[in-house]
């Protein structure tokens, strides 16, 4: 398997440290509800931890919550709340966000506040060993200057970050590079004790602290969206690396970001959208098939156009599932060779996903075999080649994430029965030539949200 590194600027060969592959993706700040932009993240690390474990991998995978910043006291005035009760809050609608994404929950979701030890650990190392100071006020500051090799990630120069940045008057840092680590608390913020002040952690710090706690001091894969290239990550190494002498992670993932109609989504321009606003109106699947039906370092998107499309190409999934778990049903056991193409879609999607996780290629794979799949329900085969024909099927769709939702599960045995009543009907009104009435019990059924399929095995339905 090959990684593009944002690191190295190249693809790289995947080579675990150990037997269980760490991975760290930075979470969201959890003051309000996740928009579609973090949706893409989750989903397309979420593809990545998937296809490790398929190929036999173990995964720890890690995923903070940031519930203290300057984001969330500003919620918690807004709506004369406290902080805490603010992180709690969108915690819960983050989760029924990721639940409804298919994402599967991280092995371990640390919040902020609950590693202030770990934090204030981390900060006094870089004290003692020069890569950090106190500042007047109480703040604690990173010294970018004093790690060599500051901008690695970013591949920019010191010069060029320096000419960039401004210091404003009477500001309490000895350059305009250096981040806080320590933010002394201003009057009616949280805050906790320390040995430089009381006050709460920088956003950067907290990533250190909880990747190395949960994960150790080098980790295998750092992931997130390319916005916190810089400075977010780049500070996460210059921390990490100075305060542990070694190397933070070996690869750095980063999604691309996402367009509404061709725009940068952006509250000012009123294209701004939240997984739960866009999931009200066409569900969670079709935004989850969006992030993940294109490569993740292409920008992509958005717009009424692009998810009606995805529903569409669902649509064409879930009908093939339906046409074989009815198929299997009416099978013949016969004795019969298994078709090459099923293993062989297995190859070809292992070789896509292989080549720096190219879900777009995968995504072609999975519909070369839908393809295959439905040519070979109309040659009647046995029961055990429909099998594993599904079996290869669902393993693929499983490892992008797909096919979580159906609704034909959702349907009660009352109006199965019913469903089932009136294609018997239907069957017999053809039988007799009686067409009126045959079509007449199709629209009916069309009116209560049931497609039919006539197939070599007889009448097939779905819920549409």
């Amino acid at each position: 398997m090959k990684i593009y590194n944002t690191l190295t600027r190249e693809k790289d060969e995947f080579k675990p440290i150990d037997e269980t592959v760490k991975i760290y993706a930075c979470g969201p700040t959890v003051y309000n509800f996740i928009h579609i932009g973090n949706a893409r993240p989750l989903c397309v690390f979420d593809v990545l931890r998937r296809f490790l474990i398929f190929m036999g991998y173990k995964v720890k995978y890690v995923q903070n919550f940031t519930d203290i910043d300057d984001k969330l006291i500003k919620k918690a005035n807004e709506e004369n709340s406290s902080v805490k009760e603010i992180a709690e809050k969108y915690i819960k609608e983050f989760y029924i966000d990721s639940k409804g994404l298919n994402v599967m929950e991280a092995d371990v979701h640390p919040k902020a506040t609950e590693n202030i030890d770990e934090i204030i650990k981390i900060i006094s190392a870089l004290i003692e060993k020069g890569f950090a100071y106190k500042a007047s006020n109480g703040d604690v500051y990173f010294s970018a200057q004093s790690f060599k090799e500051y901008g690695k990630l970013s591949h920019q120069p010191m010069e060029d970050l320096l000419s960039g940045a401004r210091i404003e008057v009477n500001d309490i840092k000895k350059s305009p590079a250096d981040f806080a680590l320590w933010k002394a608390a201003k009057s009616g913020e949280p805050y906790w004790d320390s040995p430089f002040s009381k006050g709460r952690p920088g956003w950067h710090i907290e990533c250190s602290a909880m990747a190395g706690k949960y994960l150790g001091k080098t980790i295998d894969i750092h992931c997130g969206g390319e916005d916190l290239i810089f400075p977010h990550h780049e500070n996460e190494i210059a921390q990490s690396e100075c305060a542990n002498g070694c190397e933070f992670a070996h690869y750095w993932m980063h999604n691309g970001y996402i367009n509404v109609d061709n725009r940068k989504m952006s509250k000012s321009l009123n294209n701004f959208f939240t997984v739960r606003e866009v999931a009200n109106v066409y569900g969670y699947e079709p935004i989850r098939y969006i992030m993940v039906a294109s490569h993740y370092r292409s920008p992509i998107n958005y717009s009424a156009e692009v998810i009606e499309g995805a529903k569409a190409s669902l649509e064409r999934l879930y009908t093939l599932k339906h046409n074989l778990d009815f198929a299997i049903e009416n099978a013949e056991n016969k004795t019969e060779e298994i078709p090459q193409f099923i293993n062989a879609a297995k190859t070809d999607f292992i070789n896509a996903l292989s080549d720096d996780l190219n879900t777009a290629d995968a995504m072609g794979v999975l519909f070369t075999l839908v393809k295959n799949i439905n040519i070979l329900i109309s040659e009647n085969p046995s029961k055990e080649t429909l099998v594993k024909a599904k079996e290869m099927f669902l393993s693929l769709a499983d490892v992008l994430g797909l096919l979580y939702n159906d609704k034909n599960e959702n349907i009660n045995e009352d109006v199965n029965q019913e469903i089932e009543d009136l294609i018997v009907k239907r069957n017999e009104a053809r039988k007799a030539k009686d067409f009126k009435t045959a079509d007449s019990i199709r629209d009916k059924l069309k009116e209560m949200g049931i497609a039919i399929e006539d197939t070599p095995q007889g009448t097939n339905w779905r819920k549409i």
